[in-house]
């Protein structure tokens, strides 16, 4: 079942080019809101399963329309309906914790539904394909699965183009956070300590790489472009922190298996989310977190105003303390 709330703004949406984010409260989905909202382009329609929280509130006062559907298979007639009149799509599937594998089903269900339902872009968060990539050698379905749903899209009479994201730097503060042992913050990080790695604020960099897509449609048509932030290692990321904040902190690998579970004994209860974290960290290090014909400086051209990691810390204020998005 569907569940819309109230439109509220002056202008109708049919002046407007429509534009619906699937995941509108997720981290990228957010920014994209965001973005387009300050552009005043666009006639913004989101996809949630919460439409009743502060965050989703906030944005129906400032004019966003908010369909209710939970983002699992089965739902392609309500998916077909909440689509129709969208000029284009931004589509991201949602973090799905192992052992659940769903993502390229939903993907895909998500995507026809958009076809059936005349959509004329999508612009999809993809990532790279490890199985193809390592000839199965590496587990990281996170990535793999969003690369299948991209093949699938390509196949589909539709324009479309695909971002690639780079390691968050809301990781450190939500997954891997940093522990005070002594008067030391340690920061257990799944990267080794000199490896330099690509990161970015999803929460500020989604939106205007989605913008400039939408933007210039026919010069995208087809690209998967990166959005960095940072190229920088760990121990250049634990340097930085005690340069900005003052705090004594030190880099602690969370690498390899033992060091995982020994910083994060929790893991240990699902098998599958720790080989999947240890083959997304050792297909980074062993053959690149993106293909080498990647643009690495893209997003960065096209928003000179990218938060790299200092930037990011001195915008949040962050100290090291767990924060939940």
């Amino acid at each position: 079942m569907l569940y819309h709330t109230i439109e509220n703004q002056s202008t109708s949406k049919k002046e407007k080019p429509v534009v619906t984010i699937v995941g509108i409260l997720g981290k990228q989905g957010y920014s994209v809101a965001h973005t387009l909202l300050e552009s005043g382009a666009y006639h913004i329609r989101g996809i949630t399963r919460r439409v009743d929280v502060p965050e989703a509130v906030k944005l129906t006062d400032q004019g966003v329309e908010l369909i209710g559907l939970p983002l699992i298979p089965g739902y392609k007639k309500e998916f077909t309906e909440a689509l129709r009149g969208t000029d284009s799509l931004f589509l991201m599937t949602p973090n799905i914790a192992p052992p659940a594998t769903y993502e390229f089903d939903l993907g895909k269900e998500l995507a026809d539904a958009a076809v059936e339902a005349g959509v004329q872009q999508i612009i999809f968060s993809s990532l790279e394909n490890v199985d193809k990539l390592t000839n199965g050698k590496l587990f990281a379905p996170h990535f793999t699965d969003k690369a299948r749903v991209e093949a699938y899209i390509r196949t589909l009479p539709v324009r479309s183009s695909f971002i690639y994201m780079a390691f968050f730097f809301t990781n450190l503060m939500e997954f891997y956070t940093p522990q005070l042992i002594g008067d030391t913050l340690v920061f257990p990080i799944y990267l080794p300590k000199d490896f330099a790695a690509p990161f970015v604020d999803p929460l500020t960099a989604t939106g205007p790489a989605v913008l400039e897509m939408l933007s210039n449609p026919d010069q995208y048509d087809g690209k998967s472009l990166p959005v960095i932030g940072d190229i920088i290692s760990p121990q250049e990321m634990v340097d930085t922190f005690t340069k900005v904040t003052g705090i004594k902190a030190e880099y602690s690998s969370a690498y390899e298996r033992h060091e995982m579970l020994r910083h994060f004994p929790e893991f240990a209860s699902n098998e599958i989310l720790v080989r999947e974290i240890l083959g997304m960290a050792e297909f980074a290090v062993e053959y690149g977190y993106f293909s080498k014909d990647r643009d690495l400086e893209w997003s960065r051209r096209i928003d000179p105003g990218t938060l790299n990691w200092e930037g990011f810390l001195r915008k949040t204020n962050w100290k090291g303390q767990k924060l939940v998005y």
